[in-house]
């Protein structure tokens, strides 16, 4: 395991099954977990590594994990999941037409009650460097959509940091946690960047 702090984000290189009960709790965990669908092998995504990483979803006993470890709860992908009902399922609209290769949308599973939201944004309008990277503006939306204004963020499955750079935009704690280094060596200059740009603005 090995800890960077960068500003106000402590960024893990490790296992999130080790390094997450190791933490104190946080007010939000908002995270992209594996779907287990070896996304490495579908041809649209041959321009990144062929890694393992997706090639299964986390453990269920992951889940009750983040739910010890946090307030609430946004977790992509959730209708992969066996989680329990919710009605607060935030949508990412990608704004493709109807025969695109891929998903139209991706859903996030929310432990809090509320009805359902869409955010929409192109998934060819922001460059990519990991093969599932979510936007920051989504990620920010997502921290937005989150009630009590929660204050400190976690994603145990940072990938490319866009979670992470979504909290320093909104001047939020963070915790990443990210096992590939590759990803985690991405993620520590995203967050870095972000932060410098913080700053410049003030």
């Amino acid at each position: 395991m090995e800890k960077v702090t960068i500003g106000n984000a402590d960024l893990y290189c490790g296992d999130c099954a080790v390094i997450l009960p190791q933490l104190e709790p946080v007010d939000l965990i908002l995270t992209d977990p594996p779907y287990g669908i070896n996304i490495s092998a579908n041809p649209v995504r041959q321009k990144h590594d062929k890694m393992d990483w997706d090639a299964a979803p986390p453990p269920a006993w992951i889940f009750g994990l983040m739910e010890n470890r946090s307030k609430h709860q946004i977790i992509w992908g959730g209708n992969y999941f066996s989680l329990k009902p919710t009605r607060a399922f935030l949508v990412w609209d990608k704004m493709q037409p109807e025969n695109f290769s891929l998903a139209m949308c991706e859903q996030a599973w929310c432990d809090f009650d509320a009805n359902a939201k869409i955010y929409r944004q192109s998934v060819t309008s922001y460059q990519k460097e990991h093969p599932t990277q979510k936007p920051d503006r989504l990620m920010e939306w997502c921290i937005r959509k989150c009630p009590d204004e929660p204050q400190t963020i976690c994603d145990p499955f940072m990938g490319s940091g866009s979670t992470g750079v979504a909290a320093m935009n909104l001047e939020k704690q963070f915790i990443g946690i990210e096992r590939e280094r590759k990803y985690f060596d991405i993620a520590c200059e995203r967050i870095s960047q972000a932060q410098a740009q913080g700053r410049l603005a003030i």
